[in-house]
């Protein structure tokens, strides 16, 4: 009987149980970090997404502004589409990440314009004489700023 009350003192039992939770500890802990580490690389990319986004929609407004100015400053109907590339951060236009499309119909009572690329809408109302349909399309061409595409189209009508 000595035998039996022998083992029931010996303090073996206790050591593996310590050892179990500490696994169970460590295994938890490290969940939590990994769902944690998950969700800042995702929050960072969404950030980032949403930024160049945002920019998009402002050069869209600058461009159609910069458009109406080249109308301005040429002759009726000569500006038909203006490409360019642009980083809103650095004058270099060359290196810009992002591409700028506009394109323009013209708008206009009577024969004003020549119809040779399709650029001109003829109308017989006077309130829409001298209007202009701008298409503005911008898009980020540089993959390293960002990895999903990130495209942006604005269509306005402006008055010349």
């Amino acid at each position: 009987m000595q035998r039996k009350n022998y083992f029931l003192k010996h303090k073996k039992h206790r050591n593996g149980f310590a050892m179990i939770m500490a696994i169970t500890v460590i295994v938890i802990v490290a969940t939590i970090l990994a769902i944690g580490l998950s969700m800042t690389a995702v929050t960072a990319k969404r950030t980032t997404n949403l930024f160049l986004y945002e920019q998009a929609i402002l050069l869209s407004k600058s461009a159609t502004e910069y458009a109406l100015l080249k109308i301005s400053q040429n002759k009726p109907c000569s500006v038909t589409s203006i490409n360019m590339k642009k980083d809103p951060f650095n004058d270099d236009d060359d290196n810009g990440i992002f591409d700028i499309n506009i394109t323009m119909k013209y708008v206009y009572k009577g024969n004003v314009c020549s119809d040779s690329n399709n650029q001109y809408i003829n109308i017989t109302t006077d309130e829409q004489n001298g209007s202009v349909l701008m298409d503005v399309s911008i898009s980020v061409t540089d993959d390293t700023v960002s990895s999903e595409p990130i495209r942006y189209f604005r269509r306005t009508m402006q008055k010349l």
